[in-house]
């Protein structure tokens, strides 16, 4: 029987001939409809350089595809750069355009009956939102991650999207020279690829491999360098196989594979934004995962690789120590991995794995070895308290001391905030809060990166706290605390904070603690109004509309 689901679908009753007409119009022959039809989302775009080198990547999929006997169906995919829309407006549509892409990725391939499909993206969202598509699609699947970037540089320094941000608090703060402020600037991005550290793209692909949806090795390769061409060749032919063995996400995407994902982001230093990714990856699986279930795994998996945006290397230096298989191969030994888990390749995890080291090489200082971790836990602490009692999450890594109480500085969007920092009106013990940012009230959970980059470069990223509903870019680090739930739109206790007010947060006791106490809490309830909606129209608003909390991941169809 042949394997092609259009083909079955086809040959039965009246919609034989229009169906197949429409194929020949393309230069299909009367052969290629016992061929499997297999989809490549591509995610190439000008917008932004995360994506700017995915044709490449899109064309020798097609070659892939033609020569493991498949016929390839290219459809497009859009993009948000959350680089160049961080501190506006643009920013809102960033965490939107996650569920945009996952909605055409099951669009196309429910649709057009598809065998199977490849996605292709680059930028943050490209990765959950083409995850989530293909287990809601749930047909035999593999993800394409399109590279990181290699690294800028300039007096002999490495360069990254963040220190432009970093270098505007450097400038403002009279510590940077226009020359040096303007050539960090020109040279911080050399080409394509994704930002470098481990910021979210590369956090995503990087647990996708982990989570056994991406080859090995695949996940920390250069855009513009050669191997990642013959990688995504090598996955199409691996998606096709995948196909015949009717190897679905759902069947590789269990929880015990999350578990493994989530591991591998503890262990690479990974970004705040994976909690948000996975508990909505969890979700379109129908896998039982909470946002208590980072924290188990935080406090028995320690952080392993020495990596921006709190360490010192860059995703490319990851990959040349033994990458992503290298750091799964020291935790499979130290217990902490399943390597029962089903991969795409056909084979476990621990099969992937069986060549690889059981320790880091020797000549490199990237991969620590399970017995000298960089941190003994992992970074990604979830915090409660009546500040945010759904839960939120807190970046430890990089910190002295991940404990501070100090009065709150109360803003109601970004602009203001970043404004006041660059005017010097935040001095250190001060905690800003930042409200009405969360996925209903952004909309969209815009990133903060504009704001924290100012602090690290003013020098206070350790010494002023920083709480908001909204999100953090995989490149901040400092005292930051994100995805407070519930947000202040929906009520949420941020919403009554008032400048002045003591708050706490304390990473060691997982507290973050407005320290009023409950009845002038609720006094302060019986005032307070929620805000009109900022958008009645279009994309924005109907996000607004059906997005769930962001301790449920920020999902628009959680109807029960």
């Amino acid at each position: 029987m042949s394997i092609n689901r259009r083909s079955r679908n086809i040959t039965e009753g009246v919609a034989r001939a229009p169906n197949r007409s429409m194929y020949y119009a393309m230069g299909y022959t009367e052969g290629d409809f016992v061929k499997p039809m297999i989809g490549v989302a591509n995610g190439h775009s000008t917008i932004t350089p995360c994506n700017s080198g995915l044709q490449k990547l899109a064309d020798a999929a097609v070659e892939g595809l033609k020569a493991a006997g498949a016929n390839p169906q290219i459809f497009g995919t859009p993009t948000i750069s959350d680089g160049m829309a961080m501190g506006t407006e643009g920013m809102k549509y960033s965490l939107v355009s996650r569920e945009v892409i996952s909605d055409c990725v099951e669009t196309c391939v429910g649709g057009q009956w598809m065998d199977g499909v490849l996605v292709i993206g680059g930028c943050d969202k490209n990765m959950p939102g083409g995850m989530m598509g293909m287990l809601r699609a749930n047909v035999p699947a593999i993800y394409v991650y399109g590279g990181t970037i290699l690294p800028g540089k300039y007096k002999g320094q490495d360069l990254n999207i963040v220190s432009v941000f970093e270098a505007v608090g450097q400038f403002s703060a009279g510590n940077m020279s226009e020359e040096d402020f303007c050539q960090i600037e020109r040279r911080a991005i050399p080409g394509s690829g994704s930002c470098g550290g481990m910021y979210t793209a590369n956090t995503m692909s990087s647990a996708f491999e982990a989570l056994g949806m991406s080859l090995p090795y695949a996940s920390t390769q250069a855009n513009v360098e050669d191997e990642i061409v013959e990688t995504t060749r090598h996955a199409a032919a691996v998606l096709v196989e995948a196909v015949k063995k009717d190897l679905k996400p759902r069947d590789i995407v269990t929880k015990k594979a999350i578990e493994n994902a989530v591991a591998v982001i503890m262990a690479t230093g990974g970004s705040t934004n994976a909690v948000l990714h996975f508990l909505a990856i969890a979700h379109a699986a129908e896998v039982e995962w909470t946002i208590d279930d980072f924290e188990r795994i935080r406090k028995t998996v320690p952080v392993l690789c020495d990596l921006k945006p709190s360490g010192q290397y860059l995703a490319i230096d990851l990959h040349h120590a033994g990458g992503i298989p290298q750091v799964m191969k020291v935790l499979l030994k130290a217990g902490l991995l399943h390597g029962d888990c089903m991969t795409i390749t056909g084979k476990t995890v621990a099969e992937n794995l069986a060549d690889v080291p059981d320790s880091p090489r020797a000549d490199q200082q990237v991969i620590r070895t399970i017995d000298k971790p960089m941190y003994a836990q992992g970074h990604l602490a979830i915090l409660r308290g009546n500040l945010s009692p759904e839960g939120c999450v807190a970046k430890i890594t990089g910190l002295k001391s991940p404990v501070m109480t100090g009065p709150a500085r109360v803003f109601e969007d970004e602009q203001s905030a970043l404004a006041a920092i660059m005017a010097k009106q935040i001095v250190a013990g001060d905690v800003m809060v930042l409200r009405y940012l969360g996925p209903k009230g952004g909309p969209g959970m815009p990133e903060m990166l504009a704001p924290t980059g100012a602090l690290i470069g003013q020098g206070l990223g350790e010494s002023v706290g920083l709480v908001t509903d909204g999100r953090f870019s995989g490149g901040t680090w400092g005292m930051v605390v994100g995805h407070v739930a519930p947000e202040a739109y929906a009520g949420g206790n941020i919403a009554l904070v008032r400048d002045g007010d003591s708050i706490t947060i304390d990473a060691h006791r997982l507290l973050l603690q407005l320290n009023v106490d409950d009845a002038e809490l609720a006094r302060r309830r019986l005032t307070w109004v929620q805000p009109a909606p900022r958008y009645t129209r279009g994309v924005l608003a109907k996000f607004a509309h059906n997005a769930s909390s962001a301790s449920f991941g920020a999902v628009l169809d959680k109807f029960d």
